[in-house]
């Protein structure tokens, strides 16, 4: 996965497995509070006229619908030539993690956005529950085992069949890349986790460079954790901004794409997203990176929602592997 040259503002990453070129730097479409489709329709709008091509949604998180409209008038509009320029990622809900139900779960997707196909489709989470209309949180006595050979066969013929160009997964460990991989025809492409200056994840980012699979980061701001945001609120990251004359956000994305890694980003603000753009001309020095190093870790998402006492995965220590 070489850096290649774009027409765009944003470099981009070939994807191995089958997969187009991933812009590196992405539009999260999970607004935390929701917000109105229309709201999200003009964000996407907003995003193509700045130059994001990569947008990122998830069945889960109900935007799927209007995230179709804004590419649909982006298109009329004549802001981009076609459909191919857009890189669009969505994600197969928990609730659809059961072998039967990949393929209807992609097709009400790409029905939702009007599309095609996708050019990444990933397992949200290495869990099933009861299947039924995609809801959160899920109940504790709704989870069930979780069939990976099964589930990734199915996604193995959504892209066979030309629904997605890619596949791939997320929030998976090291070990459950390994598991996967031992019973894959076609590797996963991707693995989206959470990585920040707060949850550098240095381990697995290693392991997933020499298997060939791109790391993409969510939540690379952080976010609230114990009444405050770890990485917008780091005295490190707020020293190296003002020597720099940069945003503490700008900083934390530069830091990610500096380790050769892809971002999806949450920011619907049109100013912020030409902030987030802002990213690709200048360089964090070895001096910056020794000291974000020192940033004590922790996780913002530390997947307890997906844990149960009814199993099959009881603890967050067995939802992760204990992996930190």
């Amino acid at each position: 996965m070489a850096n290649e040259a774009t027409s765009e503002r944003i470099p981009s990453i070939k994807l191995n497995h089958g997969g187009a070129s991933m812009p590196v730097l992405g539009l999260g479409m999970a607004p935390n509070p929701p917000v109105p489709d229309e709201v999200t329709k003009i964000a996407v709008i907003d995003a193509v006229e700045v130059g994001y091509r990569h947008f990122d949604t998830a069945t889960i998180y109900f935007t799927e619908k209007a995230l179709g409209e804004g590419i649909t008038e982006v298109l009329n509009r004549g802001m981009i030539q076609s459909r191919e320029q857009l890189f669009i990622t969505s994600k197969l809900w928990v609730s659809d993690a059961h072998p039967n139900l990949v393929l209807p779960a992609l097709k009400t997707t790409l029905q939702n956005m009007k599309l095609e196909y996708l050019d990444l489709y990933l397992i949200h989470w290495p869990v099933s529950g009861k299947p039924c209309p995609p809801a959160y949180p899920i109940k504790k006595e709704e989870f069930l085992p979780f069939d990976l050979k099964g589930v990734w066969t199915a996604m193995e013929e959504c892209q066979r069949l030309g629904l997605t160009k890619a596949i791939g997964v997320s929030n998976f460990t090291r070990k459950k890349l390994q598991q996967l991989m031992s019973l894959a025809t076609v590797p996963p492409a991707v693995n989206q986790v959470e990585v920040n200056p707060t949850w550098q994840q240095k381990e697995l980012i290693e392991f997933c460079k020499t298997k060939g699979i791109l790391v993409t980061a969510y939540s690379p701001l952080g976010g609230p954790l114990g009444g405050h945001n770890g990485v917008m609120e780091s005295s490190v990251l707020k020293n190296i901004a003002q020597a720099k004359g940069k945003t503490v956000a700008q900083v934390a994305l530069r830091w990610a794409y500096e380790h050769g890694i892809s971002i999806v980003v949450k920011s619907f603000n049109k100013d912020r997203m030409k902030q987030n753009l802002e990213i690709f001309d200048w360089e964090l020095s070895s001096e910056d990176h020794a000291n974000i190093r020192t940033i004590p870790q922790h996780r913002t998402c530390d997947g307890l929602d997906y844990t149960s006492p009814l199993g099959p995965i009881h603890t967050i220590e067995e939802l992760w592997d204990g992996e930190v």
